[in-house]
């Protein structure tokens, strides 16, 4: 964990420099009537930088606490206590798991507060950014508190049943266990989750609507569902995103991006998410996700005889199916999916490029795209080009700098140049 923390530090004040070295501030998009004008790179505003600024101090600090909770946990044996606990009124083991997890989700959750409490809540309303009474963000927290726990005793099981009945393969099953719950999460979370934190229905604009089915249609997607959320009641910021999986597979709008951009730019974001469908992205994640999970199992497996036979009296237990083993679980999954954070974005702003360069291909609409990107990053508080370190381990997406950039100058419609996507859209 030394190691862990000096990387930390050293992320942290490379992060908080990198903004204002890497800039390349340039004037604000003035208005322009023609369709094929540039858009210049918004200049960030003092409020957007010092937000940025701040944001990677509370990221890395986030990050470090997300460690430090389940080593207290686990290195002064009150995972041990707890499970413990866990047994004498639980008494048989599949309640025993249950009863721990129940246990270390309120624990870890109580102990999470306070950071989650000033970033979710007080950070976002000193910004302006947050609508939410402390009511809703805190009923908000207490469900993800209730889903994580239920979510738990349906699965925590699984590992250990396996620890117990092959100690040598049992990271290779689990993992492989794994791809059809994530599957089945992927199609039930749009469902059954995400109408738990805000009410989603139609869209209100039937005409903007039509529009959105038509280039729908033109991509390929026949019977496409657009559902407008209300998260005006607990944002100004602005966003759009595809969710779920097969049938439950839907774009989502936010009221907010309604609200703040026109209908030629709505329909470039729904481009864009298209894009994502036709380019079939979630099938791509689902498979990096399932061979990150495989990675960390693994990482356990190696690593855990060696800790346990270390610190087994710190610990309290002797082996790694034992229930009070999961913060070391958790551990050892934290520290490989750090590590692994540059490869998993590297991939996610490539599919983030792609679904630019679909949405692009299918409206021709470069100066719609531009100013979309330049309301997102003045709506959302953000940064045109923000450091190295940021973009490798915090940027899903492409900075918006190169987004603007590349919606101005990508246009091989009106040179002859070759398209990758016209071949997908239908006449």
């Amino acid at each position: 964990m030394n190691r862990l923390r000096t990387l930390a530090l050293c992320l942290v004040l490379a992060l908080a420099t990198g903004a204002h070295a890497q800039q390349q501030p340039a004037p604000p998009a003035q208005p322009q009537a023609s369709a094929a004008a540039h858009v210049p790179v918004p200049r960030p505003s003092e409020k957007a930088v010092r937000y940025h600024r701040s944001g990677n101090g509370l990221w890395m600090i986030a990050t470090l606490w997300g460690f430090l909770v389940p080593a207290a946990i686990l290195f002064t044996g009150l995972s041990a206590r707890m499970r413990d606990m866990a047994r004498r009124v639980g008494r048989n083991w599949f309640f025993t798991l249950v009863l721990y997890g129940a246990m270390f989700s309120l624990l870890t959750w109580i102990l999470d507060l306070p950071l989650a409490y000033y970033s979710g809540f007080v950070r976002q309303h000193a910004y302006g950014l947050s609508n939410q009474s402390f009511g809703k963000w805190f009923g908000d927290s207490a469900k993800s508190l209730g889903v994580g726990i239920v979510v738990l005793a349906a699965t925590l099981w699984i590992p250990y049943l396996l620890l117990k009945k092959s100690p040598r393969r049992w990271w290779l099953y689990t993992a492989i266990a794994v791809i059809p719950l994530t599957v089945a999460a992927q199609w039930l979370k749009p469902i059954f989750i995400d109408p738990l934190y805000n009410d989603f229905g139609p869209m209100q604009n039937k005409q903007l609507e039509a529009q959105i089915l038509a280039s729908a249609r033109r991509a390929g997607i026949e019977g496409g569902r657009v559902f407008e959320v209300n998260k005006s009641v607990d944002t100004e910021a602005v966003n759009a995103y595809v969710t779920g999986f097969g049938g439950s597979k839907r774009i989502v709008l936010w009221d907010t991006l309604l609200r703040k951009m026109d209908s030629r730019e709505v329909v470039f974001v729904m481009g864009h998410e298209m894009g994502h469908y036709i380019l079939k992205h979630v099938f791509m994640m689902l498979g990096i996700v399932s061979l990150l999970i495989l990675l960390c199992l693994y990482a356990v497996h190696a690593s855990a005889g060696w800790l346990i036979a270390r610190y087994r009296e710190r610990f309290g237990f002797d082996q790694l199916s034992d229930i009070a083993s999961y913060p070391l679980l958790i551990l050892v999954f934290g520290a490989v999916s750090f590590l692994a954070t540059p490869v998993v974005f590297a991939v996610t702003r490539h599919n983030e490029h792609e679904a630019d360069r679909f949405g692009l291909e299918l409206t021709h609409d470069n100066r719609s795209a531009a100013t979309a990107f330049a309301k997102l990053q003045a709506e959302n508080l953000a940064v045109p080009y923000p450091g190295t370190l940021y973009k490798l381990f915090r940027a899903s997406h492409p900075v918006l700098g190169e987004r603007i950039e590349f919606a101005n100058t990508y246009r091989p419609w009106e040179t002859g140049g070759e398209q990758r996507y016209a071949d997908r859209f239908k006449r």
